[in-house]
């Protein structure tokens, strides 16, 4: 079976719901192929331990313009989970124990000194390869810049707490400049970059940003389908499925992440650098969990270190006799979200009291269709990848929230990639007639 589209988009996560939505606009016939039997890609609400939890992406800020720009158009309300009234870290193998304040003075002196240089290095947050001397500074890993600042037990600790639960992956393996982006994102205040990327989220879920946007498109929308192959030339490209069917396009958006794009069978092959890119993999390998614990209890948060299976901790739903905690690991292969025991275990580094009641997640490292997290890039890939994983290539073009300048990483980036490919592809289809 062949047919014919004038766009294939592979993919129906954000960014390339997104893409579909904007050139479906243009009376073009967009057809979007998703391999999953559900449309988000790593934003999923899913209904598990009574509520509705997100299992991948989750927050999101008036800072982010793009997204906020969706939830204007939509209407969306925003809501936050329940301000900590208890916070635990540890220094060493000591559990220290204080409120919110208390931990945020801590860590502030090192994150001031840390970030001292991030308008420095990323002047503009939409273009973070505008220095020309950026790659001497993506050399490093976020341990290697935190390890300069020799700072006491409990204040490293803190610090380095902190930036595991924002990397999700050993920050040995995370790039500093990828701290610097995030920062520079919001003026180079580390407080506010906090807040952007771990405090609100859709009162509704992601589930309500993806189904306003599919409501609002005129693409064709098919999902259980699985692109296998893509063959592209000067003049268009044919998308094959895993079933065989074929669509010939005259041009095709891929939305895969870094982690998966090499996997796809593509003929002409991609530049090397994407290629790289894929080989290479993104720092961030960690695990998000879902725990469901007996209540009542009071809202707290915990952070342990990159030696513990599970390194932060907080609660984000209360209820009358229970309460929802959502932790993160930078490591997925150390623990597994659905293991309770293990999950209990990881808990009692800062307390023993919680009864846990049922638990759940997501191993997105394994799942084919991801293959990670969120975008944290190792050093050295931001400067000698990014610009080449932007490009077309041919027909070919490129989306997804691993691709963005502003937010990469973030439901902000998707769509600022997709509406930038809609962009390139508008352009291109209006001079090509």
């Amino acid at each position: 079976m062949s047919e014919q589209a004038d766009v294939v988009v592979i993919g129906g996560g954000i960014a390339g719901l997104i893409t579909a939505r904007e050139l479906g606009r243009t009376g073009r016939r967009v057809l979007v192929l998703e391999a999953r039997n559900r449309l988000g890609g790593r934003v999923w609400t899913d209904h598990r331990l009574g509520r509705d939890l997100e299992i991948g992406g989750t927050w999101l800020h008036w800072v982010q313009p793009h997204v906020w720009a969706e939830i204007t158009r939509y209407g969306l309300a925003v809501t936050r989970g329940p301000r900590p009234e208890v916070a635990y870290w540890l220094a060493g193998n000591q559990v220290r124990q204080g409120t919110l304040d208390d931990f945020m003075k801590l860590i502030d002196p090192g994150m001031r000194r840390l970030l001292a240089d991030t308008m420095r290095w990323i002047p503009r947050p939409d273009d973070p390869l505008a220095e020309p001397e950026l790659a001497t500074i993506d050399a490093f890993s976020v341990q290697d810049k935190l390890d300069e600042l020799e700072l006491g037990v409990d204040e490293y600790h803190a610090n380095e707490a902190a930036w595991i639960g924002h990397f999700n992956a050993p920050l040995d393996e995370g790039a500093f400049t990828s701290a610097l982006r995030w920062t520079a994102a919001t003026a180079g205040s580390w407080h506010l970059m906090h807040e952007a990327s771990a405090v609100f989220r859709l009162a509704s879920g992601t589930q309500a940003l993806v189904k306003a946007i599919v409501a609002d498109t005129r693409a064709e929308i098919r999902t259980g389908t699985e692109v296998r192959r893509i063959e592209h030339d000067a003049y268009g490209a044919v998308v094959t499925t895993a079933t065989g069917e074929q669509v010939h396009a005259r041009r095709v958006v891929v939305t895969l992440p870094q982690n998966i794009i090499g996997n796809l069978d593509i003929s002409p092959a991609l530049c090397q650098e994407k290629l790289a890119a894929s080989k290479e993999k993104t720092a961030s390998k960690g695990v998000k969990a879902w725990i469901r614990v007996r209540g009542p209890i009071e809202p707290f948060f915990a952070y342990s270190s990159a030696a513990h299976p599970l390194s932060v901790v907080r609660t984000e739903y209360l209820g009358d006799d229970d309460a929802v905690l959502v932790a993160f690991g930078a490591d997925s292969s150390r623990i597994t979200p659905n293991d309770i025991d293990a999950v209990r275990e990881a808990l009692r580094v800062w307390r023993d009291d919680l009864d846990v009641i049922e638990v759940t997640g997501h191993d997105w490292m394994s799942d084919p269709y991801s293959g990670e997290t969120w975008l944290m890039h190792r050093p050295h890939q931001l400067t000698r990848y990014l610009r080449a994983q932007q490009q077309p290539e041919g027909v070919l073009h490129f989306a997804g929230s691993d691709y963005a300048n502003l937010w990469a990483g973030f439901i902000d980036g998707a769509i600022e990639s997709g509406l930038r490919v809609a962009r390139e592809i508008t352009t291109q289809l209006a001079t090509s007639r």
